[in-house]
């Protein structure tokens, strides 16, 4: 996109009406200047996303790193693209050592389950796991998932090497994209939004915000709070 020729935010915020009856001026006013500030923030993101798809080529990835799939075949990352030039994979905090997985990883799941048939139509999607996929998909049926791709890691060396297994044995979660280049596998893009990273008074996250959760309660007016979280059930 040609940043040099958009029309300026505030003439586009201009042009911003209620949908409904009765506004206040003091509410028009405060509205519209939010919306000036809305637009240049798609204009950032736009910004920021041709940023990142303009990375260089990333390192390629070179210990052979191998997974356990859903009909129990031993695969390298290689084979997790399938035909797709890209791969993103999820790996969630559901070890053996737990009784039941992350409940903001179910979360951010669920929002993905309803949209991966659709994602799988561009790029490769493995949901990856250090427990059995059989272990995996037990959980994805209790959940009513159907479209996600369950992976087991095959030992830790991929967990470890990313820094998800912690001194206590606990796990953290990782999204990482790779892209294939003929035979040999590169990181694209990984979250790199680490704890020490986060603003005062804030978890840490990326930008934009990929869980849906957060980001429709970021639309009300009491926002997404600052001690709740999500569960397993309610």
């Amino acid at each position: 996109m040609s940043f040099d020729q958009l029309v300026p935010a505030p003439d586009l915020a201009a042009k911003g009406r209620s949908p409904f009856p009765g506004e206040s001026a003091e509410y028009r006013r405060a509205r519209q200047a939010l919306l000036r500030e809305e637009i240049e923030f798609r204009r950032q993101m736009t910004r920021l996303v041709e940023q990142r798809r303009s990375l260089p080529d990333g390192p390629v990835i070179e210990k052979d790193y191998r997974f356990r799939d859903a009909d129990s075949k031993e695969v390298g990352l290689l084979e997790l693209f399938g035909d797709r030039q890209a791969l993103v994979t999820y790996f969630w905090m559901f070890g053996l050592e737990r009784a039941r997985p992350c409940p903001m990883c179910t979360n951010w799941l669920g929002a993905v389950n309803g949209n991966a048939a659709d994602i799988k139509q561009r790029v490769a999607l493995k949901i990856l796991g250090r427990s059995p996929v059989a272990r995996q998909l037990a959980f994805a049926e209790e959940r009513g998932w159907r479209d996600l791709d369950f992976v087991e890691t095959v030992g830790d060396d991929y967990a470890r090497d990313l820094g998800l297994i912690n001194a206590d044995g606990s796990e953290n979660p990782a999204l990482c994209v790779f892209k294939r280049d003929g035979k040999t596998v590169r990181l694209f893009w990984s979250s790199e939004m680490t704890m020490d990273m986060a603003d005062p008074g804030q978890d840490p996250r990326d930008a934009p915000d990929i869980a849906s959760l957060w980001s429709i309660l970021d639309l009300t007016p009491d926002g997404r709070g600052t001690d709740w979280y999500p569960k397993l059930s309610y």
